[in-house]
């Protein structure tokens, strides 16, 4: 088992609540009723995040994209430095 499987275990055990679980859950529940609804903070809350998500995933993206560019250019400059590397040898060759 390796030790992510323990941390996992560990976090998922059964625990024993507090003392005071029952009271806290019965006042925010009170709370919860005799509080205006939120529903238009909520989704704009909601919409603000996807938006970072999305913004986020979009550079990662791209930053993803410029990387795969970069390598493909290497690629390219060593297969056409190994190929001028071939002909230089091969003049050199004929000039001897």
């Amino acid at each position: 088992m390796d030790w992510l499987d323990r941390e996992l275990q560990e976090a998922l055990k059964r625990k024993e609540p507090s003392r005071d679980f029952a009271e806290r859950v019965r006042w925010a529940v009170h709370v919860q009723k005799h509080q205006p609804a939120h529903g238009l903070q909520w989704w704009l809350a909601t919409a603000a995040a996807f938006v970072i998500v999305a913004g986020a995933g979009g550079m990662g993206y791209r930053q993803y994209q410029g990387e795969a560019a970069r390598r493909e250019v290497m690629d390219a400059f060593r297969m056409a430095g190994a190929s001028l590397n071939h002909i230089q040898a091969r003049v050199r060759e004929t000039n001897r």
